[in-house]
């Protein structure tokens, strides 16, 4: 945990809390970090085989009861620099420039400067509360009304070149290369001894006024500018570096990832980002032509080729990604304690109700151990990446998460409540999601829309698997994706691997070390449905999870997409490895050519809108071998018994590359139509009969489509002609009938057959 310097809190009234490791070894430790405003008791316990429930978990340790203690976060990026300009000496004239594109332009907010209100006040570059420009001209002491003055007004969502300017007797405004305005300021300026902040200003002593925007080349003169060289500036587009002469400081950003932002300027103003910030950001001369026409083009753009891209640097005021709370309790898991999934268990009063709330994290089998025939693969980076309010306010019954992971009721409106498919509070997407912040969402008692269907998705889906496994006399081991992230060679253990519930957040050695797994002759199921359809990539702490959503290079970056949040084009690039982020297929990786399907479609807007598998090959060896299921040729399964919920087919699901094809009206420019895998057999058609009013049928290029008489979702077997087999089964809701269909049960018993996967003994 590192610390911060002074900065603005917020406390959060309710119960929250995290794991230090999302996954951990058996007899490893294992920290818990708590704020909570009650008392409340702690528990550890491994999760058992009541789904909807909490029967028969078994409890491996209780802690003493707990007293209230409330720890603070602290939300909002911005660079603090140690070395700012000498504190006592007066100025005698100042520019102050940079690059910005307001994402708000609401309430007042920081660029740049010396000022810690109202003791401290020296000088700054403020955007003002409706969007004019603001420069503070101060001594460095007590705040005065007359030191600040604005003029001009910033527009949201576009890059703008500021210039404040000061020569000793007049100070001006520029925006854009024309003066927005100038007056008297005969005044001795001082910049006093409050920090040098890009991105934020102190209010007592305290980092605060955070910016919502993106910045590029900031910059400090000893001088004010001539009206020429700001033209000049201007013209440049934020691409060259000033010349060193009369320049105290220069950030041109070029880092693209870490936390040290260095000064170019020769005086050693090196800055640290507080609460990360994004990297690789485009700039004000960046052409999208120059990485593709569209995401699915093959592409030869390498950014740091790219002399008109720029550096910038996005900052948020609801930035966080590591809570930085005290460990309040540790627990050593047992060295022999089963591989599964376990949690915390905080039980407190709540309107009078006994109320639970669960820090769901993984156990793995330790590697000296013997591993158990199967493997059983958790979508944490899927569960990471809907984790949109990790503040979310307490509730005693199980909660319905909404659609489009619109998220529960935060505790506070301060409190951060982005992710994957959730705006930062400004409208910045958001591209990082925090590993050592709260995840209710995968809890076990989290449910999803549709509210009163039952379903689930995150750890409450998944555990049906697994209690499915115990009950049938499977032996298994259970890791997350992010696990198989740090080693792709653990697959290698295993006779056969599955996958499980909404998997659709890869890292690229995941996606190569199952790729190689099944190469090296293994077995792939896979119950899950949008599967490996999005990349993902760690820093280098494993503590913040990376994904890149863009939209189209003609959109217009002022109006909201429809769809999944998404930043501009050319934006797809990652911080974490400078490799091309999106759809896994746009960096080479196609879903379809790993595990032979590829994502086609949603829906989830009623409990009516999930539909069943209808059988397309009867005589399959699956289907017959070793037990006979006696279906024929368009029977129905994956449903519960007499075709009500659960049904498999809903949410999302994939297709094989040759129906999608069909599916297929319109190639984009720079794009041509995958070539279909060989071998595929497809044994069961999902179907959705009646359209739902939020369904979306998806093409090869993702772009809306037609269905197919209602086709959703492909159920196949694949001898992949690389070496490996594969069951697919095409759909999120696969693993949702286990325990009430007795015939998908028996089809997954077979497929564990085929794969020599037998019954423990």
């Amino acid at each position: 945990m590192t610390s911060i310097p002074p900065h603005k809190p917020l406390h959060l009234p309710g119960v929250h809390g995290y794991a230090d490791h999302k996954s951990v070894a058996a007899g490893e430790l294992l920290r818990f970090h708590v704020s909570s405003d009650r008392a409340y008791r702690l528990s550890v316990c491994r999760l058992g085989n009541d789904v909807e429930g909490r029967s028969d978990d078994v409890e491996l340790h209780r802690f003493a009861p707990s007293a209230a203690r409330v720890q603070p976060i602290h939300p909002g990026s911005y660079v603090h620099v140690d070395k700012g300009l000498p504190s006592v000496l007066p100025l005698h004239g100042l520019t102050v420039e940079c690059w910005v594109k307001p994402w708000r332009i609401d309430v007042r907010q920081s660029l740049v400067g010396q000022y810690d209100f109202p003791a401290h006040c020296g000088w700054g570059l403020f955007i003002e509360e409706g969007g004019a420009l603001g420069f503070h001209l101060g001594d460095g002491g007590a705040f005065r009304a007359d030191a600040l003055q604005a003029r001009g007004h910033l527009a949201p969502r576009r890059w703008q070149h500021v210039v404040a300017t000061w020569n000793g007797r007049v100070a001006a405004l520029w925006i854009d290369g024309v003066q927005a305005g100038q007056w008297e300021a005969a005044q001795q300026v001082r910049p006093g001894p409050a920090p040098l902040r890009l991105g934020a200003a102190g209010v007592d002593g305290r980092a605060d006024l955070f910016v919502d925007a993106d910045l590029l080349m900031p910059a400090l003169y000893d001088r004010a500018l001539k009206a020429e060289e700001i033209a000049q500036r201007f013209a440049q587009r934020g691409l060259v570096v000033p010349p060193v002469r009369s320049v105290l400081a220069c950030w041109p950003l070029r880092e693209e990832r870490g936390t040290q932002v260095a000064d170019a300027s020769g005086h050693q103003r090196t800055g640290r980002i507080v609460n990360h910030g994004t990297w690789m950001i485009v700039g004000p001369a960046f052409e999208p032509a120059r990485v593709g026409a569209h995401e699915d083009a093959e592409s030869t753009y390498d950014p740091f080729s790219d002399s008109t891209r720029g550096h910038g640097l996005r900052l948020a005021s609801d930035d966080l990604y590591d809570c930085r709370w005290e460990a309040t309790h540790e627990f050593r898991v047992p060295g022999d304690a089963r591989s599964g999934l376990y949690v915390a268990r905080l039980r407190f009063e709540l309107e009078g109700r006994d109320a639970d709330y669960d820090i769901t994290f993984i156990v793995r089998k330790p590697v000296h151990a013997a591993p158990a025939p199967v493997l059983v693969l958790c979508a944490v980076n899927s569960w990471l990446a809907y984790a949109s309010t990790p503040f979310a306010k307490n509730v005693v019954d199980d909660p319905v998460w909404p659609r489009r992971a619109a998220g529960l009721e935060s505790c506070h409106p301060q409190a951060p409540a982005y992710c994957s498919y959730t705006y930062h509070r400004a409208g910045q997407p958001c591209y990082q999601v925090g590993l050592r912040m709260p995840w209710p969402n995968a809890s076990p008692n989290a449910l999803y829309d549709p509210e009163g269907s039952g379903f689930s998705q995150w750890a409450r889906l998944e555990r049906r698997l697994h209690v499915w496994l115990e009950r049938e006399g499977y032996d298994f081991d259970v890791i997350g994706d992010i696990d198989l992230h740090r080693d792709p060679s653990l697959l290698s253990r295993y006779q056969s691997v599955i996958v499980n519930g909404h998997s659709e957040y890869w890292s690229t050695p995941a996606v190569d070390g199952l790729d190689d797994y099944l190469r090296r002759g293994g077995s792939a199921i896979v119950l899950s449905g949008n599967t490996m359809y999005l990349r993902v990539s760690y820093d280098e702490d494993m503590t913040v999870m990376e994904q890149r959503k863009v939209n189209g290079p003609d959109h217009d970056e002022t109006v909201p997409p429809v769809g999944p949040p998404a930043g501009p084009f050319g934006e797809q690039y990652h911080s974490q490895d400078w490799a091309r982020g999106g759809r896994l297929k746009a960096s080479g990786r196609a879903a379809a050519d790993i595990v032979g399907l590829e994502t086609a479609g949603w829906a989830f807007a009623d409990g009516e809108d999930f539909g069943v598998y209808h059988v397309a090959q009867p005589r399959h060896a699956l289907f017959n071998e070793p037990h006979p299921l006696g279906l024929a040729e368009g029977q129905t399964f994956g449903h519960a018994p007499g075709g009500g919920l659960p049904r498999a087919i809903g949410h999302e699901w994939d297709l094989t590359i040759a129906t999608l094809a069909r599916m297929t009206k319109q190639v984009p420019p720079g794009a041509s139509l995958p070539v279909p895998q060989q071998n595929i057999e497809v044994i069961a058609h999902g179907i959705r009969r009646v359209p739902g009013r939020l369904d979306a049928y998806l093409d090869c290029f993702s772009n809306l489509t037609e269905s197919l008489d209602g086709l959703s979702a492909e159920m196949i077997y694949w001898e992949r002609p690389q070496g490996g087999r594969v069951f697919h089964a095409g759909a999120v809701g696969a693993a949702w009938v286990l325990g009430s269909d007795p015939v998908f049960g028996r089809l997954l018993r077979n497929v564990l057959y085929r794969f020599g996967v037998q019954l423990r003994e």
